[in-house]
C-alpha cells in the first residue's frame, strides 16, 4: 500500500474518532490495527453477484492493505452449497490481485469460512452462530457485522433469524442493509419499523455507495472549509444546480431487474437526492455524524413532493445508424423486459427548496441509461454578469463537481483570449485528481464505507428519517405513473436524452451553451 493512500486513511480514522460524541467511543475498541477483540464479518448471500463483485474484493483490499483489526474473519452465508475454494474461484475475476500480494491473498482466503443455509428457516442461523462461536471462543468480547447482499424479498426473515440466533453475546453487532429500501413511502416505512424493533438505530447501516465516493465526500470540505465560496452559495448569486447520473450501456440483458424499478427509484430518489441534500444543506454544529444527519433532513422537509409537470421521462429506442450492434437495441428488444413496458429509463425532475438559501433556485435531477457518455457531477450554474458590457458573449460561470469518471474540480469561467485580439473564450480553473495527485490511488467507495461500519462512524449512511422524507417526495410521483401508466417519451441509444429533458432544464433556468468542453489533462 503506496504511504500516501495509507496515511491518508489513518486520518480519516482520526477524523472518525474525533467526530463521534465521548459516549460512543467505546464502539471504536478493536479498531486499531493491534486489536485483540474478534471481529467477524458475515457476508449474507455470499453467492451472489453483488457479492463476488464488490464485498470479497473490499474486504480482500481493505485486508491487503492492513486497514482492518489483525483479528478479523470472514464468513460467507447462502442458500448455494459450495465449498471455499468454490466461492473463491468465483470472485477471483474481480479481486484485482497483483504481482507480489500472492502471499497475503493466500492468507486472506485462509480467514474465510463458509455455511450454507436457507434465507427463511431458523435452522442455518443456528448452524451460522455455533461456527461464529467456535472462532470467538475464549475471547472477553466479539464484534459481528453481517451485510445483507441479499434481495428485498428475504430482508424480514433474515433479520429476525439475526435478532434471535447471531447476535454478539458482548461487544457490538451491526447490520448493513443495501438498497432498495423499499418501493415506495410505505413500504419503506414498514422496512424501517422491522429493524427498528430488533436492532437500534446506530445498530443500522443503510449503504447508498455514492456517499462513499470521493468527490462525494469532498463537498463537505469544499463548502464549509473554504472562505471563498460561502458567500455566494445561495439564491442571489447561483441561477440554477443540476445533478446529473449518465450511463453509457443499456440494461445489457438484466432488464428483468431493472424493470421492476426504473430509473427514478434506481438513482434518483436515493443517490442524486443524497447529493442533493449535501449541496444544500446549512452548515452543521459539528462533523458529527448526526448533526450532518440533521442538516441533511432539514433540507428534505423543506421540499414538496415532486409533480409530473416537473419531470420528463424517457425510455430508449435503439439507434440503427450505429456501429455498436448494442446500440441498435432499444429497452423493450431486451428480452429479460416484460412486452410494452413503460419504465423509464431516462428521468429529469425539477425540485425547489422552500427555504432563505434557496428560495426559486431550481434543483435540476438528471439520471438515464443509453446516453452520450458515462458521467456523474454536480454542476452549479452561476447567474449572468449584471451591466453586461461584452456584447452577450459572456457566459455563465460554473462549478463543477466531476464525481466520475476522472475525479475533478473546476470553475468555468471568461477570459481574454491570449494575443492581439479583445476576443473572450471559456476557460477553467481545473483540479483534476489524476493530474494534481499521480501517484495517488482513490479507495473504491466501498471501501470507505465498509471501514466506516468498523469504526462505527454513519455519517455516509442514510438515517431512517431521512429516507422517510425522501420517500415522501418521490412516492405521489411514482403512484402516479404507475397508475396512469405514464408512456415515457422515446430517445436513441446514446443521444443527451428526450430534447424535451434539455427544454425543461433551459424553462428553469439552466443555460446549455454545447460551446465548451471540460479537457482533460
Amino acid at each position: 500500500m503506496d504511504r500516501e493512500r495509507k496515511a491518508s486513511t489513518e486520518e480519516s480514522l482520526r477524523f472518525i474518532r474525533q467526530s463521534l460524541k465521548s459516549e460512543e467511543m467505546d464502539h471504536l475498541e478493536g479498531i486499531h490495527f493491534d486489536s485483540l477483540y474478534p471481529h467477524v464479518f458475515v457476508t449474507l448471500g455470499a453467492s451472489g453477484d453483488l457479492a463476488k463483485k464488490k464485498i470479497y474484493p473490499t474486504l480482500w483490499w481493505l485486508f491487503r492493505d492492513n486497514l482492518l483489526p489483525k483479528t478479523t474473519t470472514f464468513y460467507g452465508y447462502a442458500r448455494t452449497s459450495m465449498t471455499i475454494n468454490q466461492l473463491r474461484e468465483k470472485c477471483h475475476p474481480y479481486m484485482n490481485v497483483k504481482s507480489g500480494e500472492e502471499k497475503k491473498y493466500e492468507e486472506f482466503w485462509k480467514l474465510n469460512h463458509y455455511v450454507s443455509g436457507m434465507y427463511n428457516t431458523e435452522k442455518g442461523f443456528v448452524t451460522l452462530n455455533n461456527e461464529l462461536k467456535k472462532y470467538e471462543q475464549g475471547y472477553p468480547m466479539t464484534n459481528r457485522l453481517f451485510y445483507l447482499a441479499l434481495p428485498p424479498s428475504v430482508f424480514e426473515d433474515v433479520t429476525v433469524h439475526i435478532k434471535n440466533n447471531c447476535m454478539g453475546e458482548k461487544g457490538w453487532t451491526r447490520v448493513i442493509i443495501e438498497k432498495p429500501f423499499g418501493r415506495d413511502a410505505i413500504t419503506s416505512q414498514h422496512l424501517s419499523d422491522h429493524l427498528a424493533s430488533l436492532f437500534k438505530e446506530e445498530q443500522i447501516y443503510r449503504i447508498d455507495h455514492y456517499l462513499g465516493k470521493e468527490m462525494v465526500q469532498n463537498l463537505m470540505t469544499l463548502r464549509f472549509g473554504n472562505r471563498i465560496f460561502g458567500p455566494t452559495w445561495n439564491r442571489d448569486y447561483v441561477a440554477s444546480v443540476q445533478i446529473t447520473f449518465k450511463e453509457p450501456f443499456g440494461t445489457q440483458g438484466r432488464g428483468g431487474y431493472f424493470d421492476e424499478f426504473g430509473i427514478i427509484r434506481d438513482v434518483m430518489q436515493n443517490h442524486l437526492l443524497q447529493i442533493l441534500s449535501l449541496v444544500a444543506m446549512e452548515k452543521p454544529a459539528s462533523c458529527h455524524p448526526d448533526d450532518i444527519r440533521d442538516e441533511k433532513v432539514k433540507v428534505l422537509k423543506c421540499m414538496k413532493p415532486l409533480e409530473l409537470e416537473n419531470v420528463v421521462l424517457g425510455q430508449y429506442v435503439g439507434n440503427p445508424e450505429s456501429n455498436d450492434p448494442d446500440a441498435r437495441l432499444g429497452y423493450l428488444d431486451d428480452p429479460t423486459v416484460p412486452t410494452g413496458s413503460n419504465t423509464p429509463t431516462f428521468a429529469l425532475a425539477v425540485l425547489k427548496i422552500n427555504n432563505e438559501r434557496w428560495d426559486g433556485v431550481p434543483f435540476i435531477l438528471r439520471c438515464g441509461k443509453a446516453l452520450n457518455e458515462r458521467k456523474a457531477e454536480v454542476r452549479i450554474q452561476y447567474q449572468d454578469v449584471p451591466g453586461d458590457i461584452f456584447d452577450g458573449k459572456a457566459k455563465r460561470n460554473e462549478l463543477v463537481i466531476r464525481v466520475q469518471p476522472g475525479e475533478a474540480l473546476y470553475i468555468k469561467m471568461m477570459t481574454k483570449s491570449p494575443g492581439i485580439t479583445f476576443d473572450m473564450e471559456e476557460t477553467e480553473l481545473d483540479l483534476t485528481y489524476g493530474y494534481r495527485y499521480k501517484d495517488l490511488k482513490l479507495p473504491d467507495a466501498y471501501e470507505r464505507l465498509i471501514l466506516d461500519v468498523f469504526c462505527g462512524s454513519q455519517m455516509h449512511f442514510v438515517r431512517s428519517d431521512e429516507l422517510s422524507e425522501a420517500w415522501r417526495i418521490f412516492t405521489p410521483l411514482l403512484h402516479q405513473i404507475e397508475k396512469e401508466n405514464i408512456k415515457p417519451l422515446p430517445y436513441k441509444y446514446g443521444s443527451r436524452g428526450p430534447k424535451e429533458a434539455d427544454e425543461m432544464a433551459k424553462e428553469n433556468n439552466f443555460a446549455y451553451y454545447g460551446s465548451y468542453k471540460w479537457v482533460r489533462p
